[in-house]
């Protein structure tokens, strides 16, 4: 009897190392998949200025925001504010306006990514908001492209003249800051991102 029971417990110890080792395995796959997938998303993010005429939803929508709020944020004071706009005559009014944004006209959906100067730093760290809503954007961009929608950075601050222009259209309250308009949307045919990696742009320790 003493035996057997060895015997058994030598067995169930087996098992449970074999249980631990499949267990750490699946879980380096899963991680290594998530690693891809991210990287993935990056490397093959591109601006899309087309779209089809497809609505994009608002679960959707929520999404690119809520990646947008994940973004760092200097002392965590989140200095932004975000207008999602979906009314086609604001749509065709600002691709009108900005230079670099006739793509408005096939959009079904922009974002306006602001810097909220009331809840930005003050003196001269304030500027920082512009860091805070960059990232921000960049989360949109990135999101976007993950969940199959193609999206575009086009430019507003620090052109005056632009911010004056996208605040009056929007009725903007002079406390926020358009920083940009992202125009959002399923993409209308292949975008091929560019190869932007660039071995001479990188230094180690000194220039």
């Amino acid at each position: 009897m003493k035996n057997r029971a060895q015997i058994l417990n030598l067995l169930l110890a087996i098992v449970l190392v074999v249980l631990a080792i499949k267990i750490a395995l699946i879980n380096s796959e899963t991680s290594t998949t998530q690693q891809d997938t991210t990287m993935e998303t990056i490397l093959t993010r591109t601006s899309v200025r087309s779209y089809t005429d497809k609505v994009v939803e608002p679960e959707k929508i929520e999404q690119l925001l809520r990646a947008a709020m994940s973004a760092p944020t200097a002392v965590n004071k989140q200095p932004w504010a975000f207008i999602v706009v979906t009314d086609r005559a604001l749509l065709d009014t600002l691709s009108v306006l900005l230079p670099y944004g006739k793509m408005l006209k096939s959009a079904t959906t922009a974002i306006v990514v602001c810097g909220d100067l009331n809840k930005a730093l003050l003196e001269v760290n304030q500027a920082y908001w512009v860091q805070d809503c960059s990232a921000a954007s960049q989360n949109i961009l990135l999101a976007a492209h993950a969940m199959g929608l193609g999206a575009v950075w086009t430019g507003v601050f620090p052109r005056e003249d632009r911010v004056a222009e996208v605040r009056g259209v929007l009725n903007i309250p002079d406390n926020l800051v358009p920083l940009n308009v992202i125009p959002v949307g399923y993409p209308n045919g292949d975008s091929t991102p560019k190869d932007k990696w660039n071995i001479e742009n990188i230094y180690y320790n000194r220039w």
